[in-house]
C-alpha cells in the first residue's frame, strides 16, 4: 500500500481523491494539502464523503508543512492537484517532493474523467480570467434557444461544510442564500441563475452528474482556473487570451486544454496587441493544428456609463482573475478608461485585514481592488476596504450584483461583459450536432 499526499486547493485534489483513490486499497491517502484559497486548512475531508477506508476522514493541512508531512508519514508519492500554475512553478514544486524522497505525480484525464450518459460540452481555459463565463453563457443560450435542457456544472469552490456541499443546485438566488456561498461562488452561479440555467457544483462529481442528467439534454462543464473538465466531453472548448500570449504552453495545466481542444477561442481581441493575438494563432497551429479556431471580443457593457466621466472612482475586478490569474486589470478598467473616469484610485493604502494580506501577497496589483470574499469576515472587511477608499463613484466589473452581499454608502455602477464572436467559424456553427 502506498502512502499518499494530495496537494490542491479545494477543488481538483478533492475529485482526484474520489475517483481515483476513495476505494482503492492500493493507496492510503495520508493528508490533503491546502493552498491559493485562504483559511481552507485545519479541516478534514468527511468519513462521510472519504469512504469506507477512511472511517476517520483525512486531514487537510497546510502546504507549507509538505515536508514534514512527507518525512511524518513515510509518504511515497505526491500528487499535485490544483491549477493556475506556471511550468516553472509545478517544477520548483517536483524538486521539492522529490528533495524529499518522494514520488512527484500528476494524474490525467484518462483516470479522472467520468463518463455521462448524456452528451457533454465542456468549456475550459488556458489561464484563470480568459472569459470562460462569458462564453459557458453563449454556450448555454444557444443550446437553450434550440430547445434543449441544459444543466451547467461549475467547477468546485467547496469553502464550506463538505458533506452539506456534497451536491449542490442552483436555479435561484435564494439558493445562493441557502448554500450560504462566497461572492467567488455568486459571481459563477448568478449570471447562468440570470439566463434561466440551473447550475450544479460540490464535491461529490460522480454524485452530481447523476442528479444533473435527470433533467438535461446536455451537460454543460463549466470550468474553473484553467484545469481540464471532471467529464469526458464530445466538444472540448478552450478560451485563449492574448493578453497573456504565451501561457497556452507555459501554464499547467491549461497547456493541456490548449493541446487538447477541438475550438478554441481566441478572446478579447479588440483590446489585445495584434503581436499577442499572432502568437496564440501560431502556438495554436503548431500544437494543435486540427482545431477550430474562433474569434472573439468580450466588450463592456454599462448602463449609465456617463456617470464615470470626470469621476474619481474605485475599480473593482473579479478577484481570482487578478490573484492567480495573474491580470493587472480587467473590465472594470477599461471601462474606467473608456469612460473618461479623472482618476483611478489606489485602493492600497485604505486595504484592511485580509483584503491588506491579498495586496501584500499579489503585488503585481495596483489600481484595482480584487472582490475578494471567501466568507463572511473576508467580506466585511472587502466592504470596509471600498467605505474607506476616497472616491466619488465604484466601477465594480464583478460578475455579480455586487450590492447583494455587501452594504456601502458610495454609489456603485455594474460593468458587464458578454462574448462576440468576429466573423466565422461561430460557437453556434461548432455547436450545431448538439
Amino acid at each position: 500500500m502506498k502512502k499518499v499526499i494530495i496537494m490542491g486547493a479545494a477543488g481538483r485534489d478533492f475529485h482526484n481523491f474520489n475517483t481515483y483513490f476513495r476505494n482503492n486499497p492500493d493507496y492510503r491517502v495520508v493528508a490533503f494539502t491546502a493552498t491559493q484559497i485562504p483559511d481552507i486548512e485545519g479541516r478534514k475531508y468527511p468519513a462521510a464523503l472519504a469512504g469506507k477506508l477512511y472511517p476517520k476522514g483525512i486531514p487537510i493541512e497546510a502546504e507549507a508543512e509538505l515536508d514534514e508531512l512527507i518525512t511524518a508519514h513515510k509518504v511515497d508519492d505526491v500528487h499535485l492537484a490544483y491549477s493556475d500554475l506556471s511550468h516553472a512553478y509545478v517544477m520548483d514544486k517536483a524538486s521539492q517532493v522529490l528533495a524529499a524522497g518522494a514520488n512527484f505525480v500528476l494524474l490525467g484525464p484518462d483516470d479522472t474523467m467520468i463518463k455521462s450518459r448524456k452528451p457533454v460540452v465542456s468549456v475550459c481555459a488556458v489561464r484563470t480570467g480568459s472569459g470562460k463565463s462569458q462564453t459557458s453563457r453563449k454556450v448555454a443560450t444557444i443550446l437553450k434557444e434550440k430547445g434543449r435542457r441544459v444543466v451547467a456544472i461549475r467547477h468546485p469552490m467547496p469553502y464550506g461544510d463538505l458533506v452539506k456541499q456534497k451536491v449542490q443546485r442552483f436555479a435561484t438566488y435564494a439558493d445562493l442564500d441557502k448554500h450560504e456561498c462566497t461572492i467567488e461562488e455568486r459571481e459563477e452561479y448568478e449570471p447562468h441563475i440570470d439566463k434561466g440555467i440551473i447550475v450544479y457544483a460540490g464535491v461529490d462529481y460522480g454524485a452530481i452528474l447523476r442528479q444533473a442528467e435527470k433533467e438535461a439534454d446536455v451537460i454543460l462543464w463549466d470550468g474553473g482556473n484553467n484545469d481540464f473538465s471532471f467529464y469526458k466531453s464530445d466538444l472540448e472548448i478552450v478560451v485563449a487570451d492574448p493578453h497573456r500570449a504565451g501561457h497556452e504552453l507555459s501554464y499547467y495545466p491549461g497547456a493541456v486544454n490548449f493541446r487538447r481542444a477541438k475550438v478554441i477561442v481566441i478572446n478579447k481581441m479588440d483590446t489585445a496587441t495584434q503581436e499577442g493575438i499572432d502568437l496564440v494563432l501560431a502556438n495554436a497551429k503548431k500544437v494543435n493544428p486540427k482545431a477550430t479556431i474562433i474569434r472573439a471580443n468580450s466588450p463592456t457593457i454599462v448602463k449609465d456609463g456617463g456617470r464615470i466621466t470626470g469621476k474619481r472612482v474605485l475599480v473593482i475586478e473579479d478577484g481570482p482573475t487578478l490573484t492567480h490569474g495573474g491580470m493587472k486589470y480587467g473590465a472594470g478598467i477599461v471601462a474606467a478608461r473608456k469612460y473618461g473616469a479623472a482618476a483611478i484610485i489606489d485602493p492600497r493604502p485604505f486595504a484592511v485585514g485580509s483584503i491588506k494580506k491579498t495586496f501584500e501577497k499579489y503585488n503585481h496589483l495596483a489600481d484595482v481592488l480584487p472582490a475578494m470574499g471567501y466568507g463572511d469576515k473576508q467580506t466585511r472587511e472587502l466592504a470596509q476596504t471600498i467605505e474607506a477608499v476616497d472616491c466619488d463613484l465604484v466601477v465594480s466589473a464583478t460578475p455579480i450584483d455586487i450590492t447583494r452581499v455587501i452594504k456601502v454608502s458610495k454609489p456603485i455602477l455594474r460593468v458587464g461583459y458578454e462574448l462576440e464572436e468576429i466573423g466565422t467559424p461561430t460557437l453556434k456553427d461548432v455547436l450545431k450536432k448538439f
